[in-house]
């Protein structure tokens, strides 16, 4: 295993506070037990191409699996990861691999899978709608329903034999206590996933993982930020929100260690001390700028924070939004436990496992896996909007109908 990639970059310590990987001594702790599960192994990745999913592979590479199948629909996601990987100067030698540009939902995908000449020993998925601002209407929910749930049920069907060790399907920490319906449906993969009912082969070890922020990820609020500075752009974040955060490397080392040496049916969360580790995002924009050699200047008004750019540039600052917290879905602080659910420790330093809370009736979740494909297929005259889902949910998940945080207010409004 290559150690250098346990150090954080620069710009992750300063803004993280770390200057080796949370994680590093588990992975060194675990090194022999990870490679004799990955050696020669067969892997399939879905959604590797992902910032997640891409720094997990690079992880489970150095520990030598046979041949890697990585699936996503990005095909320039897909190229840049393989220019990336073969101009590594310290990437080990690559096994076989597959890079497919399918959506793992389609046909092609399923025709693939069926036509490989040898079936997989793994099984990792990463394939998500991840953003809380994806709930603004019922077609985008539909589709975080589609993705996050359906996907991952019909990919247990196409892997499911009894060459099949283990799978693993990455969570969120907002699937604990869902405030959001993105974190409701990621609570509801998590059911996919680990139900007795699934169609995953009897002996197959299920996990998942729960985590923080992973800084400067796609998407991620401060890789916003790295392009809003590069195009002399405001920068701007909720005010009073506390946040953790994990780095790229540390978000594929959590995985790792999640999907090949978790318990069955155990969700792995990061140990993080909510005194220590839960930040202000101001408290992280500021470091975000102090690291570029700027001073943050604190303002609430959009316009301002627009106009201003050139001046407070030129004068070593830069405008920094602070916005009200009262957009739809979002929590003012994280957690990774659940109401009702059993956090144990021991195993690792710095990890947790959160054991499985079934739904109280399973069936509902049978019953919303099928209303579901009946309102893509157009197989039901029921109304769509985003009261119907929100009940749906509910009917898995009661407590949904209180946790849920709805507003008319979308992140999609705010810079």
């Amino acid at each position: 295993m290559n150690h250098t990639s346990h150090r954080l970059s620069d710009l992750e310590r300063r803004v993280i506070g770390r200057e080796r990987s949370l994680f590093a001594d588990d992975i060194d702790d675990h090194a022999a037990d990870l490679a004799a599960l990955v050696r020669d192994s067969r892997i399939l990745v879905i959604g590797g191409a992902g910032s997640i999913g891409s720094n997990t592979l690079r992880s489970i590479l150095g520990f030598r699996p046979r041949s890697v199948d990585i699936v996503d629909q990005n095909e320039n996601a897909l190229a840049e990861l393989v220019r990336g990987l073969r101009s590594d100067p310290d990437q080990p030698p690559l096994p076989e691999m597959n890079l497919m540009p399918f959506n793992v939902g389609g046909e092609p995908f399923r025709l693939w899978v069926a036509a490989r000449p040898e079936p997989y020993d793994y099984v990792l998925n990463f394939s998500a709608l991840k953003h809380v601002r994806s709930e603004k209407d019922p077609y985008s929910i539909l589709a975080m329903l589609e993705t996050n749930v359906l996907y991952l049920d019909q990919l247990s069907r196409l892997v499911a034999g009894p060459s099949l060790r283990r799978a693993f399907s990455v969570s969120t920490d907002k699937a604990a206590n869902p405030s959001s319906m993105m974190g409701a449906t990621k609570r509801l993969m998590e059911h996919a996933l680990f139900l007795p009912s699934r169609p995953w082969n009897e002996g197959v070890q299920l996990s998942s993982a729960r985590f923080a922020n992973v800084a400067f990820s796609n998407g991620s609020l401060l890789q916003g930020w790295q392009q809003r500075l590069a195009l002399g752009q405001p920068l701007a974040c909720p005010d009073a929100t506390r946040r953790y955060f994990v780095s790229l490397g540390e978000s594929g080392h959590l995985c790792m260690l999640a999907a090949f040496l978790c318990s069955d049916r155990a969700i792995a969360v990061p140990s993080l001390d909510p005194n220590e580790h839960l930040v202000l995002l101001s408290d992280v924009a500021q470091r975000f700028l102090e690291f570029h050699g700027l001073e943050a200047y604190l303002v609430d008004d959009e316009d301002e924070a627009r106009s201003r750019v050139p001046e407070l540039r030129a004068d070593g600052r830069y405008p920094l939004l602070l916005t009200p917290l009262d957009t739809g879905g979002e929590k003012p602080y994280e957690e990774f436990v659940g109401v009702g659910e059993a956090r144990s420790t021991g195993r690792f330093r710095a990890l947790d496992e959160v054991g499985y809370l079934e739904p109280s009736d399973p069936s509902t979740f049978e019953m919303l896996v099928t209303t579901v494909r009946d309102l893509l297929t157009g197989s039901t005259e029921e109304a769509l909007s985003i009261e119907s889902l929100r009940e749906l949910v509910a009917q898995v998940e009661p407590a949904f109908r209180s946790s849920h945080r709805s507003s008319e207010k979308s992140l999609d409004q705010r810079m």
